[in-house]
């Protein structure tokens, strides 16, 4: 019967809470990226230590594999004045119609289907509403543009809620390597490596290999169901190429660990299995008792309470008390939080975990 409890305790939505001062809420990036502070987790001994994220590379070994999002954010909020009210649209992902986007639009109370908006030099039309208070909003940019150049003109990077006092420039959003574009958030964990700190991970031998997860709902919508195993996860569309492919079976051959830069990373690793390559829609909910196939050690951010995110982080180390405690002693150290914050290393609980290399 306790087994029973304490298992039912895994599932449920109050026990991802916990209590965060808001002056730990990073309202801006350290400077420079890998000066950040990083909390090395071994999830297998229960031990942390308390490093500089630049430090990483102490933690990976020649064989190892470090697996990266190259997504790019796009400036996918639009702010919108029509017939005396302002109108916010945040784009999410397009449809099979390029011009045709899912997005989330406020105050959604004043919206009708069919109803028309010009904005800049172009116009967007309420196509149709979806679930979940989704929408289908069409964008018809002005000749000659296409609609994500249309974007990059006149929308607006779209930081997080949390963030309310931010000075830093939308480059600070944007991770080094960001390659494809379709992002409506940043891949966080990723925004701490500079070019120097790669190339310091491959001087060791390591490999870095790409995916690319497009950030939207999947990720930052939180949890709401009391019972966590109700939620369905928005889906996001992720692609692994066929390099990336073979670089993890090269990793797992040569008894190297496949290292997932950030949550995004790790639910497209574990949206296919070993070795496979493609494209996939993926609404991959990650939590206690799930399977990892793939990854061997994660690198992330400092998540907030209640979200899919911890949730994954707490059913990666195995041992969900041992992660809230790890929050509390992040907190009582003062590490900064969320997108801008710090962040952490955590080795699996697994039979494979990142040996510290002196």
């Amino acid at each position: 019967m306790d087994n029973f409890k304490h298992d039912e305790k895994l599932y449920s939505l109050s026990s991802y809470d916990y209590y965060l001062p808001e002056n730990l809420i990073a309202q801006n990036p350290v400077c420079p990226r890998d000066s950040s502070r990083l909390l090395v987790v071994d999830a297998h001994e229960k031990t942390v230590e308390h490093r500089i994220f630049r430090d990483i590379t102490e933690y990976i070994n020649s064989n190892d594999l470090l697996v990266l999002n190259d997504t790019r954010v796009i400036p996918a909020r639009l702010r919108i004045m029509n017939k005396g009210t302002k109108f916010e649209i945040l784009l999410l992902r397009p449809t099979i119609d390029l011009n045709i986007w899912q997005a989330l639009v406020r105050p959604a109370r004043k919206l009708q289907k069919g109803m028309q908006i010009e904005i800049y030099d172009g116009a967007i039309e309420i196509v149709d509403k979806l679930t979940d208070g989704i929408w289908h909003v069409g964008l018809y940019p002005p000749t000659g543009k296409t609609a994500l150049e249309w974007i990059d003109e006149y929308g607006e990077t779209p930081l997080p809620p949390y963030i309310k006092r931010s000075t830093a420039g939308s480059d600070s959003y944007q991770t080094v390597f960001a390659r494809f574009s379709g992002s409506a958030a940043a891949p966080t964990a990723s925004l701490h490596f500079t070019n120097e700190l790669l190339g310091g991970i491959k001087m060791k031998g390591a490999r870095v290999a790409f995916v690319t997860l497009h950030v939207g709902l999947g990720t930052f919508r939180p949890v709401r169901s009391d019972d966590i195993r109700v939620h369905v996860m928005h889906h996001e569309l992720c692609t692994i190429p066929d390099e990336t492919a073979q670089a993890i079976c090269d990793c797992k051959h040569n008894g190297g660990r496949v290292i997932a830069g950030g949550t995004t990373v790790m639910r497209t690793l574990e949206s296919f299995e070993p070795g496979e390559s493609g494209v996939k829609d993926t609404n991959l909910f990650i939590t206690h008792g799930f399977k990892f196939k793939v990854a061997d050690a994660l690198i992330t951010n400092f998540h907030t309470p209640k979200s899919s995110l911890l949730m994954l982080v707490s059913a990666f180390t195995g041992d969900h008390d041992f992660l809230m405690d790890t929050y509390k002693e992040a907190i009582r150290k003062e590490y900064r939080f969320f997108s801008f914050g710090d962040a952490m290393l955590v080795k699996s609980s697994g039979e494979l975990r990142v040996k510290r290399q002196r």
